[in-house]
């Protein structure tokens, strides 16, 4: 028997003298008598814990268990409420087939290991796959130099080269500092003085705060996170698993 059955076994013991004549008693009424029980009996429960150590351990665990599952539930129905502005939001970026019947969210931070780790699988997808819709959210959360290389892919848009700036920002290893990152900006062609006046815009402070507020409602701790038709991806994927999930989302979406 788990401990922590063993465990309520043995208060109920404690407590059923308590509850002998509880039956008409409210449910706030019981709580309180269970209450006052345990605090007249402290040697006694200290003596069960002690004799059954694993339900501590066990008890955090279910409780640990039902806050995951909670938070699953209130991010699905949050990413239920906000779908149409988390897929269809003019002010971020969007690749692959804009009319595509599935719709993948990347949100990243383009000194993030990981995302850049993710960087094949995400042009490989967009390239075999003529119905993948891609929104990428950039969430830059790991440093100034990460804002700052966002607020530059982000103003690149003005210029018609943010997805030759992004792909260029996210390849190679290590971070990306300022002078890196303007560096990348000229190897592209961006004009250097227009770039750095267009990321002062409201237009790179709102897709940023949005980033930030869906990101947080939705669950996610960290780059890269993903939403790949209904299902919320925290963490990289290898390309096998994204094919797996973007079939199942188009299934849902027949």
């Amino acid at each position: 028997m788990p401990s922590i059955f063993k465990f309520f076994a043995t208060a109920c013991m404690i407590l059923l003298p308590a509850f002998a004549n509880a039956q008409n008693l409210s449910r706030d009424e019981v709580r309180d008598i269970a209450i006052e029980t345990v605090k007249n009996n402290p040697a006694l429960v200290l003596e069960i814990i002690l004799d059954n150590p694993d339900v501590i351990m066990e008890a955090v665990a279910i409780l640990r268990a039902r806050d995951e599952a909670a938070a699953k539930e209130q991010a699905a129905a949050t990413l239920s409420a906000q779908s149409n502005t988390l897929f269809n939001d003019p002010n971020a970026f969007v690749l692959g087939n804009p009319e595509g019947d599935v719709t993948l969210v990347e949100f990243f931070d383009y000194n993030c290991g990981y995302c850049k780790k993710a960087l094949s699988v995400m042009q490989e997808l967009i390239a075999e796959d003529p119905e993948l819709r891609v929104v990428f959210r950039e969430w830059p959360i790991l440093s100034e130099a990460s804002v700052f290389a966002t607020r530059a892919s982000l103003a690149a848009r003005e210029q018609d080269k943010y997805e030759e700036f992004h792909w260029a920002l996210m390849a190679g290893n290590g971070a990306r500092s300022e002078n890196g990152v303007m560096a990348v900006a000229a190897e592209v062609g961006l004009d250097i003085a227009q770039l750095k006046e267009d990321m002062q815009k409201t237009s790179v402070d709102a897709h940023i705060s949005l980033s930030r507020e869906m990101a947080q409602s939705l669950g996610f701790s960290g780059t890269p996170s993903f939403v790949v038709g209904n299902q919320l991806v925290p963490g990289y994927v290898e390309k096998a698993g994204m094919l797996e999930m973007i079939a199942e989302a188009r299934t849902e979406n027949q």
